[in-house]
């Protein structure tokens, strides 16, 4: 291990500790005291104590962004008019995209003046908090009754759970938590504790996912450093991809849902079992759903309702999507990303535009699973645009998908048989616990009563579990949690 390793574990372990230091007093607090106001300010030092640990400046940005939005609020909630929302926009439009989008654009064009600005470093989470900003502006434009004083807007902006990596909040949901008057619950800190665990588990499979099962055979070696694919090879990597991306971003979102369950509050889920959706609208309700409903809401249906024309709604949902890609990144592979997956979410439409002219509606015995797997495909195969480090290698996997070369692969068998037993065992635990739910709300059998004792045996099926994957991953050597989304 070099010497930048262990200098970055050292930074990962101290940001470890201190996030736990600083929950447990929180919890603790939210716990004890019932007073609302001191429990924000205990919550708010808490969150920018932590966020001074990522960077005293990313601290410093975020409470600029905060007082020029709350005072901008101020305006819009006197004068719900155009006027104060654009200026209030066009900020956080120029913020993000200074630190966002202008380094790597100063790179690509040929002014020598504009390299200095590639040296800019991106704050941490700025995408999501930035977002949650306009939301509170847009809701102030549309009257909707919000008097945040300046503590429980920062709180807002800054809340540590979800100010790296998002969900994405809105004021209208956490503003009524903020000012309760009742103090957290035994068992919410309990279920909170609980989804944290699940999160935790979740980021070290997407990190196992990763790095692969004997070090150097996983998806990122498939991406980085192949340098030639069959068409087995390219599933494998899309679709492994897939869900390496979702047990590390859905875990940290079990993380942060859990952490603020812990504290007695309720955040937006963020994933709803993507993996079980039987057409692409359905895939965009249950994948990054937070940010999914954020577009629609407040890009989507604005401009979509400017028109009446079928042409006109379908040019807007491929724009929102083009957005969402571009949300991520200013890169042509990030747009082709969002054009493509606005190009499936309109043949969806066509297709039931169709279904509805010829009145034929398909059996659910043999089309639901042909559906799921037509859908699956094609979310998958669109991973490669998210993930590829060029448009060259695209055009390579694309070229490797449409030959007839299925009968070998390059990529190791147990890459092969890591993405198989992840998908399987993950589907096989969903499966499980849906059907002891069912069980325990039947109740009068075995299995009702296995049900419902639980959590006597689960806990220790999670350690069992947990240690084989941390043993796996620890083998190859000691790293930090991806956390892939932070670079969002």
């Amino acid at each position: 291990m070099s010497i930048a390793d262990l200098a970055n574990m050292d930074a990962f372990l101290i940001r470890a500790v201190a996030s736990s230091i600083v929950l447990l007093a929180s919890v603790v607090v939210c716990a004890a005291v019932s007073v609302p106001k001191r429990r924000q300010w205990v919550l708010l030092i808490g969150c920018y104590g932590l966020y001074v640990m990522w960077g005293a400046w990313f601290a410093a940005v975020l409470g600029i962004s905060t007082i020029i939005n709350f005072l901008i609020g101020r305006w819009l909630r006197r004068h719900p008019t155009r006027l104060p929302l654009a200026i209030g926009i066009l900020f956080n439009l120029t913020l993000l995209a200074s630190f966002k989008y202008l380094p790597e654009l100063s790179i690509t064009l040929p002014f020598s003046s504009l390299h200095t600005f590639a040296k800019i470093v991106l704050p941490l989470g700025i995408s999501f908090w930035t977002f949650q900003a306009m939301s509170y502006l847009f809701d102030l434009y549309r009257e909707e009754d919000l008097d945040p004083d300046f503590v429980e807007f920062a709180l807002y902006m800054a809340f540590f759970p979800v100010v790296i990596a998002g969900p994405v909040c809105r004021l209208p949901e956490m503003l009524p938590q903020f000012r309760k008057l009742e103090k957290t619950q035994l068992v919410s800190i309990g279920a909170g504790i609980s989804r944290i665990g699940t999160g935790l588990l979740m980021m070290q499979i997407a990190k196992l996912l990763g790095q692969g099962i004997r070090g150097g055979d996983g998806i990122t070696t498939g991406f980085d450093h192949a340098s030639q694919w069959s068409g087995t090879d390219v599933w494998c990597l899309a679709f492994g991809y897939g869900l390496q991306l979702f047990f590390d971003f859905a875990g940290y979102s079990h993380i942060a849902i859990g952490t603020a369950q812990a504290l007695g509050l309720t955040l937006p889920e963020n994933f709803r079992r993507p993996f079980a959706s039987t057409t692409p609208s359905v895939f965009w309700t249950r994948w990054h759903m937070s940010l999914s409903f954020w577009i629609r809401d407040y890009v989507f249906l604005p401009l979509a309702v400017l028109r009446r024309e079928i042409w006109w709604r379908n040019l807007v949902l491929v724009f929102s999507m083009v957005l969402f890609g571009v949300w991520h990144k200013a890169s042509l592979l990030f747009v082709c990303w969002g054009a493509y997956h606005g190009a499936l979410l309109v043949l969806h439409r066509l297709w039931q535009s169709l279904q509805r002219k010829l009145n034929w509606e398909p059996g659910p015995g043999l089309w639901t699973p042909f559906s799921w797997f037509g859908t699956m495909s094609l979310i998958s195969f669109g991973w490669l645009f998210f993930r590829a480090n060029s448009i060259t290698q695209v055009k390579q996997m694309c070229s490797a998908v449409l030959s007839t070369n299925y009968d070998q692969h390059f990529l190791s068998g147990s890459l092969y048989g890591l993405v198989f037993g992840v998908a399987v065992g993950y589907a096989l635990i969903a499966l499980a616990i849906d059907t002891l739910d069912d069980a325990e709300t039947e109740g009068g059998t075995r299995l009702a009563a296995f049900a419902r004792n639980r959590w006597y045996w689960i806990p220790t099926m999670y350690m069992l579990l947990l240690i084989f994957v941390l043993v796996a991953t620890s083998a190859q050597g000691v790293d930090a949690v991806q956390l892939m989304y932070r670079n969002f």
